[in-house]
């Protein structure tokens, strides 16, 4: 029996192979229809024996294209079109289909960028092909999306690419079904695609002999910058979402230099290596790490380093992790393959902006940083860093998960259906540091890519770009917007500056855009709650450097008991004075005497036999320890300031150079203690009952437990040794008080985040333990665990929020 079926088709469904898999499935089956992308998804009018249709349409459910995500396959049928003689692909269609119903409303999810496929790369290293040695070679299985595109559906005039114009050779595979460059958008050959160019810091073009015909310029520019990089240059090189700032990771002059022109003292720098072949000389890893580190997304794995290498000590000071990343452009390969060596490839940027994506913005604002640039004349549409990762080894065997610390290239634009449309349209703003943004409308929610840290106007100017982008992609338009609590956030100014506007615009009317506000440890646990749609009641341990709490105070050491619309605070760690405010989380010594105050007199303090302490002057000790007995300080539960302050007391670090500092030299050190087998140190952390609340509210005395790690300091000198042994005592006793509360309630799940879970050791310790005594804990799959996964929480409120009013009324 003939039938006609018309599917609909919603999620990762477009720029990704959809069309041409399902031209060449229903010809094989010997269907007849048309399939088009259109702003709603992808379009299949199917027609043939209704035994072979089933067939199509579990196949196409079930085995996708690799890129691809099926969320949604809505059927309906059609009237039967006897004339109708064979399959073929429409041109897509940019209006709607004008469906009224909200659970068709879930439309086209944006494919994240992908790596080059193999295929690509054969290409390029094949001479016979017209891609050799071409900087710009892709087709439908990887190369540029989110950075390239303008607007939906995803055609060549909606990309960076409109500009160029096809030659024959290229337009004759981009209109080929069967060809794997198939309506792939980016499609482009020396002939008639971008090129590169080579250029001095003040942005004039090096004139160059090219290698092979006058139109590949790639090889002949690429081979000059390798030729500068092993001369020690320190070049800018445009790739897929930005710059990067890249110089030979073996010469310690190069990345010295670098360093003192970035202004960037001590962070650790990312290296690409050439091959995974190169990276076993660096660095050692599991079966899972090399997966990740050569996946599709190709992100910045964090991996143990080798004790012998040649590369700049300069590049990860006192860190024995290293950073790591393949070539995921033609580009880099290119290049990585003339230079034959490990590259620093950190992201162009000034210290705390976006990373910048064009030309004049890089020599104005770093050309003094370079001394060479790579450019290209096809424009970055959408900036976007390069991801981080981390592989957290699961208990009992499990599969090792990815614990994603940046959410960018490669793994963002992320997107999930619902389970059941939203009847409005929510925008969720993120945190003021490591932000990112998240919406929802019709079944969908989406997560940017990583944005920044919002403390300067540039950075607040990258986020309303990226507001921009995805208003623009979807025609977005919020009817709620939620925020941080905190009202001075950059996020939380600019949503009550829209609501305003909205009440301008509406004078008053009930049209206007509303605002909620959600504490920022609650959203921390909201978002791990988002990621696995759950909608119960969880235990969350939400650690990290400061949010401010209900109460007014800096919250940063929580545990909550968390429900949608609220979360009840049961226990939290000490509130310790900021002795001056911020300059306390740059000099941590402030940190470690105000946890000392609380437990010693000024004169016992003095005595004691602490370098760091030593450092002070008497009349700057007095002074502090006058800051604190006032009461008149920023008080901080944060647990992430305890990191600090122990940093500074075991003496690896005086003054915090960068963020999360303090927590990686506690954790080498803490594995450098499991590594040589030194003998366990016990130390307690008290757990008493606040004098605000003796009922309900516990405290972790933090003091205490520092006046027996300053005990162990100073009873004997400071080896290396023991160094280790009171870095891991740290860490366990942290993960003895999460598993010893969470034992409390065993039949709640217990979510871990904040940014103090990026601490590996202290993460798979927790799992570990958690895991014997029989809780379940909440994966955070890709969210990242810091503040990055702010804005999916907020989302997550937001979208259970009118439910809740409803019931409560």
């Amino acid at each position: 029996m003939i039938e006609r079926r018309q599917l609909h088709i919603t999620g990762i469904v477009q720029g990704v192979g959809f069309r041409p898999f399902v031209y060449h499935w229903a010809t094989d089956l010997q269907l007849t229809g048309t399939v088009l992308n259109n702003a709603k998804g992808v379009m299949i009018e199917l027609q043939g024996p209704s035994a072979k249709l089933d067939i199509f349409i579990q196949e196409l459910a079930t085995n996708p294209p690799p890129l691809a995500r099926i969320d949604h396959i809505t059927h309906g049928q059609l009237a039967v079109k006897l004339a109708e003689t064979h399959f073929e692909i429409v041109q897509s269609d940019s209006q709607s289909d004008g469906t009224k119903d909200p659970s068709l409303a879930a439309l086209v999810a944006v494919s994240a960028d992908k790596s080059t496929c193999q295929d690509c790369l054969g290409d390029m290293r094949n001479p016979q092909d017209r891609h050799f040695g071409y900087a710009f070679t892709n087709c439908t299985n990887c190369g540029p999306r989110y950075t390239i595109i303008n607007a939906l559906p995803y055609d060549r005039h909606h990309t960076a690419m409109a500009d160029f114009a096809m030659c024959t050779d290229c337009a004759k595979a981009y209109q080929d079904p069967l060809n794997r460059r198939y309506h792939a958008q980016p499609v482009s050959c020396p002939k008639c695609g971008p090129h590169l160019s080579l250029k001095t810091p003040q942005g004039e073009l090096i004139a160059l002999t090219p290698l092979l015909h006058s139109q590949n310029n790639s090889m002949a520019v690429l081979a000059a910058a390798a030729n500068k990089l092993a001369q020690g240059h320190i070049l800018a090189i445009k790739g897929l979402g930005g710059f990067h700032l890249m110089c030979d990771a073996r010469n310690s002059h190069a990345v010295s230099q670098l360093r003192q022109r970035k202004q960037r003292k001590a962070k650790p720098l990312a290296v690409m290596m050439p091959s995974i072949e190169m990276a076993k000389q660096y660095v050692t890893g599991t079966e899972a790490e090399w997966q990740t580190l050569s996946s599709p997304e190709r992100p910045i794995v964090l991996m143990q380093a080798l004790d012998e290498h040649d590369l700049s000590p300069e590049i990860a000071p006192n860190i024995p992790k290293l950073g790591v990343f393949l070539p995921y452009t033609p580009l880099h390969y290119l290049l990585l393959s003339q230079f034959n060596g490990p590259l620093v490839a950190t992201s162009a940027n000034v210290s705390g902006e976006p990373i910048i994506t064009d030309c004049d913005a890089l020599i104005s604002q770093l050309g003094h940083v370079v001394d060479a640039i790579v450019d290209h004349n096809r424009p970055i549409l959408n900036g976007c860093d390069d991801s981080v990762v981390q592989l957290i080894q699961q208990p009992n065997g499990n599969t090792p998960q990815v614990q994603v610390l940046r959410l960018a290239r490669g793994y963002a634009p992320l997107s999930f259906p619902l389970t059941a449309p939203l009847t409005r349209s929510i925008l969720a703003v993120g945190a003021q540091q490591k932000n990112a943004i998240a919406f929802g409308f019709g079944a969908n929610v989406f997560l940017s890519p990583h944005i920044g840290d919002l403390f300067s106007v540039s950075a607040e100017q990258y986020f309303e770009r990226t507001l921009g982008t995805f208003a623009r992609l979807y025609h977005f338009s919020p009817e709620l917007i939620v925020h941080d609590k905190h009202p001075d956030y950059a996020p939380s100014r600019w949503a009550e500056a829209q609501q305003q506007k909205s009440l301008d615009t509406q004078s008053g009317a009930s049209g206007s855009i509303q605002t909620l506000s959600v504490q920022h440890h609650h959203a921390h646990v909201l978002s791990v709650m988002a990621i696995n749609q759950y909608q119960d009641p969880v235990l969350g341990f939400s650690f990290d450097g400061t949010g401010l709490g209900n109460d007014g105070s800096l919250w940063g050491g929580e545990v909550l008991l968390t429900r949608l619309d609220k979360a009840q605070r049961l226990a939290h760690f000490e509130a310790i004075s900021l002795l001056g405010g911020e300059q306390a989380i740059k000099q941590p010594v402030r940190l470690l005497l105000a946890l000392l105050f609380e437990q010693m007199s000024l004169a016992a303090v003095q005595t004691l036999e602490l370098p760091i302490l030593k450092s002070l002057t008497p009349l700057t000790l007095s002074n502090l320890h006058r800051i604190w007995q006032s009461g008149n300080t920023i008080k901080s539960s944060s647990v992430g300031r305890l990191f600090d302050a122990l940093a500074c007391a075991l003496g690896l670090i005086d003054t915090t150079q960068f963020e999360g500092q303090a927590g990686m030299l506690i954790e080498a050190a803490a594995r450098r203690a499991d590594k040589q087998h030194l003998p366990p140190l016990i130390l307690n952390l008290p757990l008493s009952s606040s004098e605000d609340d003796p009922q309900q509210m516990q405290v972790w005395c933090s003091s205490q437990l520092f006046k027996q790690l300053i005990v162990q300091i100073t009873e004997a000198p400071l080896s290396s040794h023991r160094q280790s042994i009171i870095a891991r005592a740290f860490l366990h006793s942290l993960g003895d008080a999460i598993c010893s509360y969470a034992a409390r309630y065993p039949s709640l799940p217990i979510a871990l985040c904040g940014g103090v879970f990026q601490n590996q050791y202290l993460l798979e310790y927790c799992l570990s333990k958690l895991h014997l005594q029989g809780n379940t804990v909440l994966p955070n799959k890709h969210i990242p665990v810091n503040d990055g996964g702010i804005a999916l929480g907020q989302l997550w409120y937001g979208i259970h929020q009118e439910a809740m009013d409803k019931n409560h009324k």
